[in-house]
């Protein structure tokens, strides 16, 4: 690198706040299972932080691993639970309110407080956690931010909060789930691999 003149592009360093909030530990139900084979069987979330202004803004995300794609999101300044049930109750309603969903997580306060399981006890979402410390038993959500913080984002961050919101949308709508290439998906869109899947089960489902 140091030959060629290239120079490493490095995120700003972050530390969040020591948890204040309750914490109870639910089960690894997924287990690394990140193979869902048909849309709303297992969605997964995080939070991760943009530098917007001169202070962290915060970013909850959905995904169904099916096609590996996000289905709920939202943005704030606090990382708390408001922020995470305000992304999963998106990916609720927009999915139509499905049944027999598991939700997996890592064990963050804004997952484990009585709020957001009473939230996922309404919808009727099966949760499920990461081991503590273990980032590879939530890795789609993981790659995901990857994706977005290398290919999007710029290295300085955004210059207000609406901007980010706005660019993030346009990433997460315009790009990535309508145009860039998913090596999980062989190539396809997430939204081509469920169009075709949803077409495939329409035929099954008229001859049967």
């Amino acid at each position: 690198m140091k030959r060629l003149g290239l120079v490493s592009c490095q995120q700003p360093k972050h530390r969040y706040r020591k948890a204040t909030q309750e914490h109870i530990a639910i089960p690894n139900h997924l287990d690394r299972q990140f193979d869902a084979v048909r849309p709303n069987q297992v969605w997964c979330g995080d939070v991760t932080y943009i530098w917007v202004g001169n202070r962290w803004a915060y970013l909850a995300v959905v995904i169904d691993l099916f096609a590996r794609k996000p289905i709920g999101w939202a943005m704030s300044l606090s990382p708390d639970t408001a922020l995470t049930s305000k992304a999963l109750s998106m990916a609720y309603e927009m999915r139509g309110k499905p049944k027999g969903v598991m939700f997996h997580s890592d064990q963050g306060t804004h997952y484990t407080s009585r709020n957001y399981r009473q939230l996922l006890w309404r919808c009727q979402i099966k949760q499920s956690m990461s081991r503590r410390g273990n980032c590879w038993d939530n890795s789609p959500m993981e790659r995901f931010f990857r994706s977005l913080k290398t290919e999007w984002i710029p290295t300085t961050g955004y210059r207000l909060f609406t901007e980010a919101k706005a660019e993030i949308t346009h990433y997460i709508v315009g790009y990535y789930s309508s145009v860039r290439p998913h090596h999980y998906n062989a190539g396809l869109t997430p939204n081509e691999s469920e169009k075709r899947y949803w077409l495939e089960y329409k035929n099954v489902a008229n001859i049967s």
